[in-house]
């Protein structure tokens, strides 16, 4: 099971390495807001433990960032006790709540907790819509047999696309997620990019019937649905 620890403190992310490495957890560490995203777009986890007063993009922008395309449980380990603290972290999105310092068998219980919780709901692993097959946990896109080759860049916007159907997914956040928080005005990018992966996909590209632009806002994907 694969966590992403976002902390800008370099001890606690050691220490929390070591720790979960040691219990069999595979881990990925950032230390920024921006990097944090990053690191989930490219290494989807089955959680996040972050902290919230990071450099630059905050513990609560990242929340909100990760929760326009994934249900990832996010359990926030701050030096923050006050209540409202807890609370906006809680409305922004996050799961659970633990209070710097902390007890180690405390915040490994509350791991366990939440990926127990999250059983029930990991992603479907493989997505289809039209003769369109696209596995999520083989990173394959397939056109019945034959297979769709895909940039890094092109499978990065069709995954956060298609594991969020019918879901409006904003430009801001398409942006963020797949290049960075410093390209959310680059509208173009989607544009060419969208273009391209509609070339690969769609029966006819300049009607999209699948990957669906909301004119100003962002885009959708709507599996089994005519545009």
């Amino acid at each position: 099971m694969r966590v992403l620890i976002v902390d800008d403190d370099a001890q606690i992310r050691r220490a929390l390495r070591i720790n979960l490495n040691a219990r069999g957890y595979e881990v990925v560490l950032a230390a920024t807001g921006e990097d944090a995203l990053k690191q989930a777009a490219e290494h989807p986890a089955e959680l996040v433990v972050l902290d919230l007063g990071l450099p630059g993009l905050s513990g609560i922008a990242v929340i909100e960032g990760l929760r326009g395309w994934s249900t990832v449980p996010i359990l926030v380990v701050s030096g923050r006790s006050d209540s409202a603290d807890k609370v906006d972290a809680l409305d922004a999105g996050a799961d659970d709540y633990v209070t710097k310092p902390f007890a180690i068998d405390e915040l490994l219980a509350r791991i366990r907790a939440l990926t127990r919780r999250n059983v029930a709901g990991v992603d479907e692993p493989v997505v289809t819509f039209g003769d369109i097959t696209v596995d999520l946990a083989a990173h394959d896109v397939r056109s019945g047999d034959t297979v769709v080759k895909l940039t890094p860049t092109e499978w990065k916007l069709l995954e956060v696309l298609v594991r969020n159907p019918r879901r409006l997914v904003t430009k801001q956040q398409l942006l963020s997620t797949v290049w960075g928080s410093a390209y959310t005005t680059e509208d173009g990018y989607l544009r060419l990019y969208l273009a391209q992966l509609r070339k690969k996909l769609e029966p006819d590209p300049s009607r999209p019937r699948y990957l669906i632009t909301e004119p100003g806002l962002g885009y959708r994907f709507t599996p089994g649905t005519s545009a």
